[in-house]
């Protein structure tokens, strides 16, 4: 089964970050939600950092604000993934250039839409 973290997630049902959890699920995959500020979304526990969570996940899905972004690629690399979804309004040339000289495999996209599912109906 495919795992996916998703950092950034939100509880609020009309936000990209939760909308991307239940479209994951959806799919099938293990879903890990990244927040540091939430104990549970959408019936899944929440993880305080990518760090704490318990497996290697072959996704990386962001909703965080390039700033925010930058300080947290660090342990992303140190968890390390597949691929790492930037999602519209995470990325920068900053975050790019950090997250190339890291070494993580970006894809820029939506990753709703990646996943095959359009954000709108959801």
């Amino acid at each position: 089964m495919k795992t996916i973290a998703i950092i950034g997630a939100s509880h609020h049902r009309t936000k990209y970050g939760n909308k991307a959890v239940r479209a994951f699920q959806q799919q099938g995959y293990t879903v890990f939600p990244v927040n540091p500020k939430e104990s549970e979304i959408e019936g899944l526990p929440a993880f305080k950092s990518i760090r704490d969570v318990p497996v290697r996940p072959d996704l990386v899905s962001v909703y965080l604000p390039p700033p925010v972004l930058l300080q947290v690629l660090p342990d992303i690399a140190a968890r390390g993934c597949d691929e790492l979804w930037l999602n519209p309004g995470t990325e920068s040339d900053e975050v790019l250039a950090e997250a190339e000289h890291l070494g993580l495999n970006v894809v820029q996209a939506c990753s709703i839409v990646g996943v095959g599912l359009s954000p709108g109906n959801l």
